[in-house]
């Protein structure tokens, strides 16, 4: 299964630090997810972009997680020549990892 049947996401940015949200759609899986989306696989799953430390902040009453992912932009917004220099369709890219069905 894919990140995107469990849950939905947003970015925004701050010079070469991108942050990513992952919000549940049903916040029975928040455990779940909390079991899979460790700082490890979605560095490794973002690793051709991200170059920095990732850091998972977790949001269990809203059945979230942010993910702040350092060196991640090409150097920013204003430094960058990239085509998404705001890093906009790494949600779309982390939505593609795998997840484990549900037990």
């Amino acid at each position: 299964m894919k990140l995107r049947e469990f849950a939905h996401s947003r970015t925004g940015d701050k010079g070469n630090t991108l942050n990513v949200s992952v919000i549940c759609y049903d916040p029975q899986h928040y455990e779940h997810l909390r079991r899979e989306l460790s700082v490890e696989r979605v560095k490794s799953h973002l690793s051709d972009v991200v170059r920095g430390v990732v850091v998972r902040y977790e949001l269990p009453h809203l059945a979230a997680f942010n993910f702040v992912l350092g060196e991640a932009l090409g150097g920013g917004v204003t430094r960058s020549l990239a085509l998404d220099a705001h890093g906009k369709s790494l949600s779309s890219a982390l939505m593609g990892l795998n997840i484990a069905e549900l037990p």
